[in-house]
Formats: C-alpha cells, sequence, structure tokens
C-alpha cells in the first residue's frame, strides 16, 4: 500500500533525489535543519527504506518516471530474514547496557543481516534515529567519516573536518549508529569512534567486524554460526524454495547433514542451497564431501573460515571457465557495477548471460537501481575474487582497465543535471583505484578530475587533499604549483588560513625552484596579501613583518611580467597600507594612501585581463572606499566583483572571490539602507552549496537586516534557524558573529522575552566582541532599545563620539545607521547640537532613502511640524514608531501597531 506523505515532505523527497545534505535542503526550502531530519526520519519509516540513500533512489526514480505522488521506495528485500532469536535478543541486551557493539565473526556468517535486524527492533528506543553506515566500498581510512556523514546527511562546514561535523551533529542525540563491514577501515574507524563516543554521550555504536575495533567503551559479540538443526535448515529450506527445489520431510536429515558440513555458514549454506535444484541433495553432499575433508583440522574458528572457502571453491569449480573469468574481473569493483561497466574491465563486448549466471549461482547480487539493472559482489565473494584474480596473474592487466575506466567515468561527470547522483553512486570506485594505481601519470589525471569533482559536490576538505595529491604526482612543476595554488584557494573556503598560506608558499619555492620567476612572484605575493585579507582564518597568524618580507620578495622576481607586478601591486595596498583592515596590519593608516594603493591595484589588475586577479584588487578598493565613509563606492564596488565572477566556470579560486564577494554585498546593501537587497543577497549566500552547513552566516545578517528595517515578524523563526545552525555547528565563537547575536539580543529585549533575552546574552558573551565594536552595532541596537523605552538621554550618550572619530568603526555598513539614529537620539534628547547633528547627517547619508527619512523625522520634531507619515512604507516598525512620535490620534494608532508587532510599548516623545 502507498503511503501517504505530506507536501512538504514530498518537497525534501524531491531534494533527496538530488543528493543535498540535510542543511542545502533546509537552506533551499527556507525551513530548519532539524525540519529536514524529521521529515526524513518519517519517510523512511513510512516507506520502510534502510537509509537515506535509498530514499534518494525512489525520489529519482519518481522523477524519471513523472510521477506526482509517492508510491514503494523499494520492493521487498530480496531474501527474508529467517532464525537467529537467541543471538538477536542477546544482541540487543548487550546494546542496551554498552555504548558500542561490535558483532565480530568471520565473512559469511551473517553479521551484517543480524546487525540490521536487531537495530530495526531496537530503533523505538533511539528517538533520535537508526542510522546505517555501510563501509563495504571504502577503501581510504580516511573517507571513514565522509561515509558517516554522508549516511546522516550532513555536508562539509568549512572550518572543521567531516569528523567533527559528525561529532557535532550527534553531541546531543539519542541516535544508533551501525558500521557495518570495519574490517577493511580498522584504521580510520577506530580513531573515529574514540572521538565519537567521547564527545556524544547518548549515541550508541553497533559495528560489524571480521576483527574487534580495539576502542574504548568496546564489547565483543561473536556471532555463532547457526544451529544446524534449526535455523540452518530453516535458511536452506527457505533458499532452496526460492531456487526452485520443493522440499519435503523425507530432505530434513540430508540437509542436517549438509549444514554441518557447511558449519552453520550463512553464506555458505545459501550458495549451497542455490545449488540444489540443479543438482539435488545428493550432488551437493558429493560436491562438498571432498573439499570438506580436505580442508579438515585447525581451530574452529578455522573451520567457519574453510566452510565458506568451501563453498565458495566448489561454485567456483562449477562455473564455466568464461564465468570464472568474469567473476575474478568484477572483483575490482567495490561499488554496485553495471553490466556495461563489467563488460569494459572484463575486456569483453558482451557479458550479460555471464552476470546472469553469477546471480543464479547467488555469486552476485542483483538489485534495481535507477539507472538500471545493478550487480554486486559480497564482500566475503569479492575477496575470493580477488585472490583468484591474483592466482591467475590478471590483477595487473585487470586493474588497468579499471583505472582507464575510472577515468573515463570521472571525465563524463559534468556538473550539470543529476550529476551529485552519478557521482555519488561512483566516488568509492574512483577512490579505490586511485588508490592501487601504480600508473603514475593516470593517477595523476584521476586525482586531478577527483580534486574538480569533489569540490563541486562540496567535500572541500578530500578536495584540498586531492589537489595536493594532483601537485604531488605531477611530472610539470608548473602545474604542481598551479595545483597547490587551488589547494590554497579551497584551505581559504575550508577556513583554513594556516593551510592556505602553507600551500602558496609551496607554489611559490616550487616555481622559484623550477625557474618560473614571474610565477614564483605571483605565489609569494598572494601568500602575503591573503594573510591579511583572511587574517580572520588562522589559528597561528603570521607576522606583518614577514608579509613585508614576502612581499618584498615577490617584487625582486617579478620583472615585468603583468601578472606578477599586479599581485605586488595588490600587496602593496593590502600588505603595506592595510586595505583590509586585518589583524596584521598597522594600527594607522592614511585614508588618501589606502585609496590610492587600491586604485593602482586595480589598474593593474585590469591590464592582465585576468578576472580573478581583478576580483581580489577589487576587494582591496572595497575596503580603502569603506574607510573614506563611501558606501556607495563599496556598493558599486562588489557588485562590480560579482557581476565578474558569476558567468566564470566553477572552481575554487572562482567560488572563493564570489563568496566572498556575496557575504559582501549583504553588508554593502545595508550599508546604503538597501534592507530587501540584503535580505535577498542573504538568502543566495545562504543556499550556496559552501556555507549551507553554515547557515548561521547568513540568518544572522538576515536579523540584522531585519531589526536594522524595522520587520520584526519573521525575525523569531530566523532567530531560531540561526541558534539552531549554531549549535550544530558546535556553537563556534569569532567576533563576526557579533552582528547577527546582537540583533537577536535586540529583538527579543524589544519583544520583552526575557528568557530569549538571556539566552541571546549568553550567546553573546560566548560569540565575543571587540571593544571598537562598542562604536559600531553595538552602539546602533543598544541605542534602538533606549529609543524605544524612552530613554533618550541614555541614547544619546551611547551615540555620542562623533562618526570622524570613530571613523574605522563606524563606516562601512554602519555609518549610515549610526548617524541617524545618532540625530534622534538628540533631539529627543533636548540636547542642543541636535540641528548640527541633523545637517552633518545629511551630507553622510545623502541617496540613502532610508536614513534620509529618519533625517526628516528628526527635524520635523525638532521643528515641531507635522511628521512625515509615508516615509516607511516598508518598515512596519518605523512607520509605527513615526506614528507614537507624532502623538494624539495617531501616537495611539501607533501604540496599537507596535503591539500587533508583538513588541514591548514604544516610549512616546518628551512633551514639550
Amino acid at each position: 500500500m502507498t503511503p501517504e506523505i505530506s507536501a512538504r515532505e514530498a518537497d525534501v523527497l524531491a531534494l533527496l533525489g538530488e543528493h543535498l545534505s540535510n542543511a542545502e535542503i533546509g537552506a533551499r526550502l527556507y525551513i530548519s535543519v532539524r525540519t529536514v531530519e524529521s521529515h526524513v526520519s518519517s519517510m523512511l519509516r513510512k516507506f520502510g527504506a534502510a537509509d537515506r540513500r535509498a530514499l534518494a533512489h525512489h525520489a529519482a526514480e519518481l522523477a524519471r518516471a513523472g510521477t506526482p505522488g509517492p508510491a514503494p521506495v523499494l520492493p521487498a528485500p530480496l531474501t527474508s530474514f529467517i532464525g537467529r532469536a537467541r543471538e538477536r535478543a542477546a544482541l540487543a541486551a548487550l546494546l542496551r547496557e554498552h555504548r558500542q557493539v561490535t558483532a565480530v565473526g568471520p565473512g559469511g556468517v551473517g553479521k551484517t543481516r543480524l546487525a540490521l535486524k536487531v537495530a530495526a527492533e531496537t530503533a523505538a528506543a533511539h528517538p533520535d534515529g537508526v542510522w546505517f553506515v555501510d563501509l563495504v566500498s571504502t577503501t581510504d581510512t580516511a573517507m571513514v567519516a565522509a561515509a558517516v556523514a554522508a549516511a546522516l546527511g550532513l555536508g562539509e562546514q568549512p572550518g572543521r573536518g567531516l569528523d567533527e561535523s559528525v561529532t557535532v551533529a550527534l553531541a546531543d542525540r539519542d541516535a544508533l549508529l551501525v558500521l557495518d563491514n570495519c574490517e577493511q577501515v580498522l584504521d580510520g574507524v577506530a580513531p573515529f569512534l574514540e572521538r565519537l563516543l567521547a564527545t556524544c554521550p547518548r549515541v550508541r555504536v553497533l559495528a560489524t567486524s571480521r576483527a574487534r575495533l580495539m576502542v574504548p567503551f568496546e564489547r565483543v559479540y561473536q556471532v555463532p554460526s547457526l544451529s544446524a538443526e534449526d535455523d540452518a535448515v530453516a535458511l536452506f529450506l527457505d533458499r532452496a524454495s526460492a531456487a526452485g527445489l520443493t522440499p519435503d520431510a523425507s530432505m530434513r536429515e540430508r540437509i542436517i547433514e549438509i549444514c554441518r558440513r557447511l558449519d552453520g555458514m550463512a553464506l555458505a549454506i545459501e550458495l549451497a542451497a542455490a545449488r540444489c535444484a540443479g543438482l539435488g541433495l545428493d550432488g551437493l553432499g558429493a560436491g562438498l564431501s571432498d573439499p570438506l575433508r580436505m580442508l579438515a583440522g585447525g581451530s574452529r574458528a578455522d573451520d567457519r573460515h574453510r566452510s565458506v572457502r568451501a563453498a565458495l571453491d566448489w561454485s567456483h569449480a562449477l562455473l564455466e571457465p568464461a564465468d570464472r573469468a568474469l567473476l575474478r574481473a568484477v572483483s575490482v569493483f567495490v561499488s554496485p557495477f553495471t553490466a556495461r561497466a563489467a563488460a569494459a574491465i572484463a575486456g569483453e563486448t558482451f557479458v550479460a548471460d555471464g552476470l546472469a549466471s553469477l546471480a543464479e549461482q547467488s555469486l552476485l547480487v542483483v538489485t534495481a537501481a535507477p539507472g538500471g539493472t545493478e550487480y554486486r559482489a559480497l564482500e566475503t565473494i569479492r575477496q575470493y575474487g580477488a585472490e583468484r584474480l591474483d592466482a591467475a596473474g590478471e590483477t595487473e592487466a585487470v586493474h588497468a582497465r579499471h583505472l582507464a575506466w575510472c577515468l573515463s567515468a570521472a571525465e563524463d561527470l559534468a556538473p550539470t543535471g543529476d550529476w551529485r547522483v552519478r557521482f555519488d553512486d561512483t566516488a568509492d570506485e574512483l577512490r579505490a583505484a586511485l588508490t592501487r594505481a601504480t600508473d603514475r601519470p593516470a593517477a595523476h589525471r584521476l586525482a586531478r578530475r577527483l580534486a574538480e569533482l569533489t569540490f563541486a559536490r562540496g567535500l572541500i576538505g578530500e578536495s584540498q587533499q586531492r589537489h595536493e595529491q594532483a601537485a604531488a604526482l605531477a611530472a610539470d612543476p608548473a602545474e604542481a604549483a598551479g595545483l597547490l595554488r587551488d589547494a590554497a584557494a579551497v584551505a581559504v573556503c575550508r577556513m583554513r588560513g594556516d593551510d592556505m598560506y602553507r600551500l602558496l608558499k609551496e607554489a611559490a619555492a616550487l616555481a622559484e625552484s623550477a625557474g618560473d620567476t614571474a610565477a614564483a612572484a605571483r605565489h609569494w605575493a598572494t601568500a602575503a596579501t591573503h594573510a591579511h585579507r583572511f587574517s580572520g582564518e588562522f589559528a597561528d597568524l603570521p607576522t606583518h613583518a614577514e608579509g613585508l618580507a614576502l612581499l618584498d620578495r615577490a617584487a625582486e622576481l617579478a620583472g615585468d611580467d603583468p601578472g606578477a607586478l599586479a599581485a605586488v601591486a595588490l600587496g602593496e595596498a593590502g600588505v603595506r597600507f592595510d586595505a583590509f583592515g586585518s589583524a596584521l596590519g598597522p594600527a594607522e593608516n592614511s585614508v588618501a594612501e589606502t585609496l590610492a594603493a587600491a586604485e593602482r591595484a586595480v589598474a593593474a589588475a585590469r591590464r592582465t585581463g585576468d578576472p580573478y586577479a581583478e576580483s581580489a584588487a577589487l576587494d582591496t578598493l572595497t575596503g580603502a572606499q569603506s574607510w573614506n565613509g563611501d558606501a556607495f563606492a563599496v556598493a558599486a564596488t562588489i557588485e562590480r566583483r560579482v557581476a565578474l565572477m558569476t558567468p566564470l566556470p566553477e572552481g575554487p579560486v572562482r567560488t572563493l572571490e564570489l563568496m566572498d564577494a556575496l557575504v559582501q554585498s549583504i553588508e554593502a546593501a545595508l550599508g546604503v539602507g538597501d534592507v530587501a537587497g540584503a535580505r535577498g543577497n542573504a538568502r543566495r549566500v545562504r543556499a550556496h552549496p559552501l556555507l549551507a552547513e553554515v547557515s548561521y552566516r547568513a540568518t544572522g545578517w538576515e536579523l540584522v537586516a531585519g531589526v536594522l528595517g524595522g520587520d520584526p515578524a519573521p525575525l523569531p523563526a530566523i532567530g531560531e534557524d540561526f541558534l539552531d545552525s549554531w549549535r550544530r555547528s558546535g556553537r563556534p565563537t569569532g567576533t563576526f558573529l557579533g552582528p547577527g547575536v546582537s540583533a537577536g539580543l535586540t529583538l527579543h529585549r524589544l519583544r520583552g522575552d526575557e528568557d530569549a533575552v538571556r539566552e541571546w546574552s549568553d550567546v553573546l558573551a560566548r560569540v565575543g566582541t571587540l571593544p571598537t565594536h562598542g562604536h559600531s552595532y553595538l552602539a546602533i541596537f543598544e541605542a534602538t532599545e533606549l529609543l524605544h523605552t524612552g530613554r533618550f538621554e541614555e541614547a544619546l550618550k551611547r551615540l555620542a563620539p562623533d562618526p570622524r572619530e570613530v571613523w574605522k568603526y563606524v563606516t562601512w555598513l554602519w555609518l549610515h545607521w549610526y548617524v541617524p539614529l545618532r540625530a534622534e537620539a538628540a533631539v529627543l534628547a533636548g540636547d542642543a547640537a541636535a540641528r548640527e547633528y541633523i545637517e552633518d547627517g545629511r551630507g553622510y547619508v545623502r541617496g540613502n532613502p532610508f536614513a534620509e527619512a529618519v533625517l526628516d523625522r528628526a527635524e520635523a520634531l525638532l521643528d515641531g511640524d507635522r511628521l512625515p507619515a509615508t516615509s516607511f512604507a516598508a518598515s512596519p516598525y518605523q512607520a509605527a514608531r513615526t506614528l507614537v512620535l507624532a502623538g494624539g490620534a495617531e501616537g495611539e494608532r501607533g501604540a496599537a501597531l507596535v503591539a500587533e508587532l508583538g513588541l514591548v510599548p514604544m516610549a512616546p516623545p518628551p512633551r514639550t
């Protein structure tokens, strides 16, 4: 029966089909990550799907078929679960008592099926979900966290690795994590689980492995073989019936004997049962007798291994030579594969019959996937095939064909359409091929392509790793230096300034050693510039003097190369004249000198015709213009950057420049009073995959825009999204969060919500502020509350400093809010300088309709004129405030509007 899902669940399901993370879905639908998780959990239950990938495949099928409504996600399980009542009870009891249980046993004993069954039966005890992670296709120990993150629907957060993203997401969750097939990546699983269990006190882990994990908290459960008289016979009969055998009571004793010979090993029994219809019980007994006698002896554990090998040897011996060769060839695949892929690896043109034959003998599992029929070998069988491949002396040739197939598949993965789905289905195969590649040029090409693909997919940590790997494999030093430069750009996107600095210096040294002095100059200068430009992303910040030394070295090497000269000019503006206002810069810098240096950098960059160089130079100009108090010029410069970067192809440098410009565009719009534009830019930033996992960076600015623009209605929900994302990101600190948190605090003060005020006050104390912030957003938000509640003299005192005295802290986006608010405070406080503040203010904010309207209102109050009632059509709060300040009947109407906005009463103007 088709389950019913809501319209919102249908939206989430459709985006799951695009392989978006929970945060990306939340950003696309403007809902919280917690809401997305709730919908995903609900649909997993409704459809009986094993994991997110099953839901994603279902969504892709619906999209392909044009189906308007839900349908069953997957067909019924290919085989039923048989028996093991005692084992299920014992394993469930261990999970209740211990936080980490490892189901240990040889390949083929049935660890995975048992773990899945127990996880399903105990799901109700874990309100935050049960998550299954199959590590069978994970061959790189560094990718364990990536596999877990994918299962949880997590993307990578700039500033932290995927392992930390997982632990942060699960920190307060009561959840069960099932890690299957851990044995091949034990060195990655063990440290990951140590961190997870230490930081997530309510998470439990059920792992399956051929060897114990050797981590704290681990409790090992040895999975026994099936009872020959009970469960083993039931399993044999079930699988034999499926193969066409009609069992009767007279067969029981003979089946018991076969199951005993196979030591109750589930996989061996299934392989034997698959042959039963064709060979009969007599044929099975005869075929198994000799191999088992040959392999007799040794410990019980060894017997279990040997019983599986005996069954595999026997099944293999019954295959046609061509099918044996095909089984050996397809053992290189770590992920499900198609007939077309198998043909490429096997060196044949048609392999469908062979694959069907292997599937009939239970040596391959067949599944229906969105892209067509897929085949998969169980890990035990895959390893057996790999041994046979090596014994046949075919390993090198088959691996070479597999590497060539992976290269072709990687080249075909253009970031368009459903490419994310196809990448996720292929990624582990590409990684495995790269891990065992012996052909250095081919490995270089694949590493470089993986670097590009993983960046586009949002796996920026892996992208940096692959860029560095490709650089190490490159034969050409110039190409290697370019790859290190791209790795440095990825590092900035990850908020890893130390990595960026190291990589740029490595690129410079490599280029210099190769005799490419122009490239070396560019990289030395860029390292110095970026240390100032992105100084907030460093754990260990280099000194200003070191930056100057790098810049001097770049100038020595630049010669007359336009690109090198442009990089040096950029460094002069950014490092020597501190156009970025960085933590490294000199305490004082001349506005005129900084502006002139930035303009020289822009001119030099334009002469190169390089849009990336021009964008970086325009960033220095933005800083200089902001110090000059020219908000409109700042906004125009940033729009120029956005326009330059938008049409360029996706890549690390483009993403770095575009995202930097987009974040600044939010502030630039606010700086000129364009509240609607700031909100739109914030939503664009929030939806970008690079920042979707840290959406608080965008929602914080939405709070600022809402409070400044006077539209409080949607802000409580936006504030909850901010806090939700902030908490899920591990409650990061950093003064860059101050404006958003201060806006949220002001909102709840105006709402009179004391509980929320305490919470937001604690958050503000945690993220931190700088003393200089007291002259910018802190002054503006605090003065807004003081004016609302009638403490006019306190508000004026808070805004007393002349803008020219604190120019570095109230220019940029805050100047156009500071100046008119200061003038209105002076009028309401009855200060003698009120008219001077108004007149001076008009010079600052000319062209900003919002700020001019506040000054008009202040002047009307000062002169006793009628207040302009229609100046704030887009600002419900300011429209209500205008009416309150008008007094009389209009004041009463304004007070009612303030109440409708959910705010505490606004103080009327003082009597004159």
